[in-house]
């Protein structure tokens, strides 16, 4: 069966009058879909490339935010046996690292993955559903998605600038 695929800038205008759920969906489905929109069309050495005098790649943030679903929807909602929540500013700085197989198929196919999980696990439990945080003490579903709409936002907002260095190419999608 193909893969139904949406324009990422409907969901937040079709979610206008929704309920606060679809609302906060919409807007991190948004985000989402604008980070895997900088990657598309780059050779693997221009996603790799350093632009900036940070270690950040367009290729090492996607494969930052693969792990931040990770951690913030399965390991925290739902861990499965080998989940681990990762804590320290190191492990998420090492998550930029690039290894010789990341390349932006790759990167691309687990960032989408995660999200899928994400999507998946988020959707089983109700937005005032709390959990235990390490180092928060508890967060609720509804907290989480916020924390990742900003979190999404933010490397989309870094990801159209390197993307603006890389090749020129502004805008959303």
């Amino acid at each position: 069966m193909a893969e139904i695929s949406i324009d990422p800038t409907l969901g937040p205008l079709l979610a206008r009058t929704g309920d606060e759920r679809a609302v906060l969906e919409s807007f991190l489905d948004f985000h989402r879909g604008v980070v895997l929109h900088k990657l598309r069309g780059l050779s693997d050495a221009d996603a790799a490339r350093r632009l900036v005098p940070s270690a950040t790649t367009l290729a090492g943030m996607v494969k930052h935010l693969a792990l931040v679903e990770r951690n913030w929807f399965p390991c925290l909602l739902a861990p499965e046996p080998g989940d681990v929540y990762l804590t320290s500013e190191e492990e998420a700085l090492a998550s930029f690292t690039l290894a010789p197989g990341d390349t932006v198929e790759h990167l691309t196919a687990a960032y989408a993955q995660a999200c899928a999980r994400s999507r998946d696990v988020a959707a089983r439990f109700a937005l005032d559903h709390v959990v235990p945080h390490p180092q928060l003490g508890e967060v609720s579903l509804r907290w989480i998605l916020v924390h990742m709409i900003e979190e999404t936002a933010r490397h989309a907002g870094q990801a159209d600038i390197l993307r603006e260095l890389t090749d020129g190419r502004t805008g959303t999608l």
